[in-house]
């Protein structure tokens, strides 16, 4: 039996954290989106630009509150929450495009509601899965990357027992677990570390499972991850 676990290292920085989880099991994920996927998420790039009313990108609140989060723990230089890279390409006029379905539909809602949400493969996993502060040292490959690094000491990162499964919180994943057209189980994560949100990941979360469930025909678990309830079975 494996698991998910947000250590307490975690929510010793962010105690009124919240950590949404979809869990799918026996996926059906095509190589292309339909054309009900792809308009989802040509809909959802226009909605990102209710988030962006500040003339200086990183003074909208949904960055800036991540941007501050981030001084919180040991990052790679340059990284930044996965939801103002989303972001950062639809106010340069480059909207999100079509990965896979999966893929699509976390990515219609993140952008929907403003909230960072990433997909792992769970057969990929080496015993559990963990968010927590590391010590350092954990091997990672990125995704586009061809050559691997290494978390720092004090980086806040999710990590199995092989490695490093995605760096500096929720910046980069990596290629081991990475979702593609075979991936049958897997796991989404919505983060939220800004209490006004809360109502807003409950109802991206609903929808996001609501979705996965019709287009990839597939089982969903959803639960949000607390201080006081800080971990879900895999398998």
């Amino acid at each position: 039996m494996s698991k998910f676990i947000a250590d307490q290292s975690f929510f010793e920085l962010f105690p009124d954290a919240k950590i949404g989880v979809v869990l799918m099991h026996d996926i059906k994920n095509n190589e292309s989106s339909s054309k009900e996927i792809r308009q989802m998420l040509d809909e959802a790039n226009e909605k990102a630009y209710d988030y962006l009313t500040e003339p200086v990108f990183s003074e909208n609140k949904v960055i800036k509150v991540w941007r501050d989060a981030f001084k919180k723990f040991k990052t790679k230089k340059g990284a930044r929450c996965a939801i103002e890279a989303l972001l950062k390409r639809v106010d340069k006029g480059n909207p999100v495009g079509s990965i896979n379905p999966l893929v699509d539909i976390y990515n219609s809602v993140s952008l929907t509601y403003a909230l960072p949400g990433g997909a792992e493969d769970i057969d990929k996993f080496v015993g559990n899965m963990v968010l927590k502060i590391t010590d350092g040292g954990d091997s990672f490959q990125a995704l586009g990357d061809d050559e691997t690094s290494e978390t720092l000491p004090g980086e806040l990162a999710y990590v199995d027992d092989e490695s490093a499964i995605c760096r500096c919180f929720n910046w980069r994943d990596c290629v081991r677990s990475m979702i593609t057209k075979d991936t049958k189980n897997a796991i989404f994560f919505m983060e939220s570390i800004d209490p006004d949100r809360d109502e807003d990941q409950k109802e991206a979360l609903k929808t996001v499972a609501e979705n996965f469930e019709k287009y990839l025909d597939c089982q969903t678990e959803t639960k949000i991850l607390t201080k006081d309830d800080p971990e879900i079975v895999l398998k």
